[in-house]
């Protein structure tokens, strides 16, 4: 009998508010069970504008406890309400000073199962994330769900191999990458990297982004969230660059297996070759 998973991914645009933020959002996981998604993840710091645009102390109040503070919270409600595994990106606040870019993943009974804390920080015009978020410390967890076992990595994570393969070693079927990517060069890579991804690790990704413009800076958040499969095909279309959009698509785990017997990376990995990329 296939194993087919139906997935959700979804773009939208900042609405000015947090509350209303998470609000859309919902609606947005609300549909997607209505479609028979039974796992969704959402954009990178899902309810708050990317205000990594701009340095200003302002923002890190936002930040909030996982999976003690209010969003997590309503999302771990939603999650057993709907029936779905939800991945549920947020400004997180470990203690006074101690603010990372995270992800908490909730499984469809709404319990948590953990977090993944975005390890490869940048710090670029435009993207002064080392203002506001400390180097991930969680590794690369993989988390057995509902649906299988997932991994999470964000952003400008996914331009590090390392990760993606932890990932794939760790059993993950699904790895999704939530973001905040903006035109100009980082859009040919959005429509390279994923795919190379999938086929070097040979897993299924959910590439997500924001779309449209925000109050914090000049960045045109492109939209084209996309799944990819292990052969590195789309798995349908990718979504508008310009407006938002719920993306609900079957993942067909055995194409796994399939892939894994013709193009047997895992068994003719050299792990005792490869000391010097990570020498000191």
């Amino acid at each position: 009998m296939p194993n087919v998973v139906r997935a959700a991914i979804v773009q939208t645009a900042w609405t000015g508010d947090k509350e209303s933020m998470v609000d859309k959002n919902v609606k947005y996981a609300y549909d997607a069970a209505d479609q028979g998604a039974r796992v969704m993840c959402f954009q990178e710091l899902f309810n708050a504008p990317y205000f990594c645009q701009v340095q200003d102390d302002d923002h890190k109040d936002t930040a909030e406890q996982v999976p003690d503070g209010p969003t997590v919270t309503r999302m771990m409600g939603v999650a057993k309400e709907t029936g779905m595994v939800l991945v549920v990106p947020i400004y997180e606040k470990e203690d006074d000073g101690f603010l990372y870019n995270s992800a908490a993943v909730i499984d469809a009974d709404g319990s948590y199962l953990g977090k993944y804390r975005k390890t490869h920080i940048p710090h670029v015009k435009g993207f002064w994330e080392k203002f506001y978020f400390r180097p991930g410390n969680t590794g690369y967890p993989v988390f057995d769900t509902a649906v299988g076992r997932i991994g999470v990595y964000i952003c400008y994570d996914r331009h590090f191999p390392e990760g993606w393969r932890a990932l794939g070693l760790g059993g993950a079927k699904i790895v999704f990458n939530p973001s905040a990517t903006s035109r100009g060069l980082s859009m040919y890579l959005w429509n390279l990297e994923q795919p190379a991804a999938a086929v070097a690790n040979e897993y299924f990704i959910g590439a997500i982004n924001r779309v449209g413009k925000e109050e914090f800076g000049d960045n045109d958040f492109y939209g084209s969230s996309y799944f990819v499969d292990p052969r590195g095909q789309r798995v349908g279309e990718p979504a508008s660059d310009t407006e938002e959009e719920l993306v609900v698509r079957d993942l067909d785990l055995d194409t796994i297996d399939e892939v894994r017997k013709v193009w047997a990376f895992y068994r003719d990995r050299r792990p005792d070759a490869y000391g010097s990329l990570v020498a000191p």
